[in-house]
């Protein structure tokens, strides 16, 4: 079986040809890290095969309806999951993905925003990162694997938990941009490829390598998938070289051959890599 989900770049090609002879909508449920790189290689991919990608964004994790596991769990169809690694994992365990179909596709680094217009602060040293969050009136994080890393170590590791806990708030579901934009926060904090595609805010940089948070992306077929080749079509093009600029501008890593291996929870040394804090994407 994991020959079948194993595409050279010419197996691609051929299954793309004969999936165009049959065009299918495609559903992918999908997490707001990679949406952003799904979308610029859409038009492309569709245009190429004949099917439609019908895109259904939700977290990787947590407690709102609109949670990927959770859309699942009351019956909702999906042909394809992308989402936060850990979390994918849980659904692999669960049965709820055909085993073997796992492929991994990129890994997001955590970056801050404040409002477009707004002072531009320093945040390229840790020392210069805890100022700026100790003068700033108000924090805002996701509650996706960076959040609750935000939260739950980074915090820690500035020794600023304290001085920050009435100041700084998750916010569920919603691009933290978003609100930042809208003013109700100062600074915001999410993943880089979530915070590039919204509109008015400056995007400030990405917080310090010795305090950096990367998280991987992956996607897989689902158990109940009703077109399960056109799926596995489009994650091996997702996950093919020629896909890896899109990936690049969305402000994401992609995740080269072979590189498969997971990773440890919370980071414990410079630029840890991750799948996922207990948390969603």
């Amino acid at each position: 079986m994991k020959r079948a989900y194993r595409y050279t770049a010419s197996s691609l090609v051929l299954t793309l040809l004969s999936v165009n002879a049959s065009a299918q909508d495609v559903k992918v449920m999908i997490s707001g890290g990679f949406k952003a790189a799904l979308e610029k290689l859409a038009p492309e991919y569709e245009r190429r095969t004949g099917d439609k990608i019908v895109i259904i964004p939700g977290p990787s994790m947590g407690t709102t309806p609109q949670a990927i596991p959770n859309r699942l769990a009351r019956g909702e169809k999906a042909d394809v999951v992308i989402m936060v690694g850990d979390a994918l994992e849980k659904l692999e365990k669960a049965s709820q993905t055909l085993p073997g179909s796992r492929t991994e596709l990129a890994d997001s680094p955590v970056g801050m925003v404040v409002k477009k217009g707004a002072d531009v602060p320093d945040i390229s040293s840790e020392a210069s990162l805890r100022n700026t969050l100790l003068q700033a009136s108000s924090i805002a994080y996701s509650d996706s694997a960076s959040g609750r890393y935000v939260s739950q170590a980074l915090f820690k590791k500035l020794g600023i938990e304290k001085d920050v806990a009435g100041k700084a708030t998750m916010v569920e579901r919603i691009p933290v941009a978003s609100e930042v934009a809208k003013g109700k926060y100062a600074v915001g904090f999410q993943q880089v490829s979530e915070l590039l595609p919204v509109q008015g805010v400056t995007f400030i940089g990405k917080i310090p390598d010795n305090l950096q948070y990367i998280t991987r992306f992956a996607g897989a077929v689902t158990r109940h998938a009703e077109h399960p080749a056109e799926g596995k079509a489009l994650l091996s093009y997702l996950a093919s070289p020629p896909s890896g600029a899109a990936i690049r501008e969305t402000g994401m890593i992609p995740v080269t051959s072979g590189d498969t291996a997971r990773r440890s929870a919370f980071p414990v040394q410079p630029q840890c890599r991750t799948e996922c804090a207990p948390g969603a994407g």
